[in-house]
């Protein structure tokens, strides 16, 4: 027998995608869902709860629960962290900033290669596209190396950008890890999202000529929201430049047009 709370997101779900119940519509309260399909509260949540984990339905804290306009997706280039514009023209994102000045503690003494208590400026960057949150970058610079320029003299669009690039002027070297996961409690929260639904996390560092790091970025993309693209054709290229110096090196001088060939001399 198909549980209560299969029932109730089956019933709402087919309303959602049929169009019943609109993108961004605001559910009933859910003392109300509860007294329609005769469940309790605790059934009705589990229910949603499968919804919200499907992507369908998100829950704002404070307003109630609404039918989750699908996010269009964006592309991070790897290597560089830009975003494709051809895909980041189309999603018009809104970016809120908040500067901490903070100690190097724990792991962010490794990651930014510092002593313990180092001084470290992060920048916790929230993007949204409409009122649904997007992205999630933590970006840590040492605090003698953080811009000084105002937060409000820089466009949403601008702050979009820098919490994904790399620093200007490029660095010498950049390191970047990608994993997929499940978000943390905090991520889950910020971005509004299932904790059961995967992230994909990319932690970038930058550093110097002189092997300083300038900067690490911990970004943080529902795994619906993103794709990410990493070309390696310069690995190819340096590995076929190598692999003909060797073929070069191993054979043997070919006689030609005015060209003698040398031969093993017989005894």
């Amino acid at each position: 027998m198909t549980s209560r709370r299969l029932v109730v997101a089956d019933d709402l779900r087919r309303q959602i995608t049929t169009g019943r119940i609109g993108p961004s519509e605001r559910l009933p309260s859910e003392s109300a869902l509860a007294d329609r399909y005769k469940v309790s509260t605790a059934t009705l949540r589990s229910a949603l709860a499968v919804l919200q984990g499907e992507g369908l339905v998100e829950k704002i804290h404070g307003k109630g629960n609404f039918v989750r306009r699908p996010l269009r997706k964006i592309t991070y280039v790897g290597g560089w962290g830009t975003l494709d514009p051809r895909t980041a023209a189309d999603v018009d994102l809104r970016v809120t900033v908040r500067t901490t000045a903070l100690p190097a503690r724990g792991h962010l003494t490794a990651l930014m290669k510092v002593d313990d208590g180092s001084p470290l400026t992060e920048f916790l960057r929230l993007s949204y596209e409409g009122e649904s949150p997007h992205s999630l970058a933590r970006v840590y610079v040492p605090r003698d190396l953080a811009p000084t320029k105002a937060l409000g003299d820089r466009s949403s669009r601008a702050w979009e950008e820098a919490s994904f690039s790399v620093p200007d002027p490029p660095p010498a070297e950049i390191h970047e890890t990608v994993s997929a996961r499940l978000p943390t409690p905090d991520e889950a929260s910020s971005l509004r999202i299932n904790t059961a639904l995967a992230v994909l996390a990319i932690t970038r560092v930058a550093a110097n000529n002189a092997g300083r790091v300038i900067e690490a970025a911990l970004l943080v993309f529902p795994g619906d929201r993103v794709d990410a693209v990493f070309s390696t054709h310069h690995v190819i290229e340096e590995r076929q430049a190598h692999s003909d110096a060797a073929e070069r090196t191993a054979t043997p001088p070919v006689a030609g047009p005015g060209r003698q060939a040398l031969l093993p001399e017989h005894r």
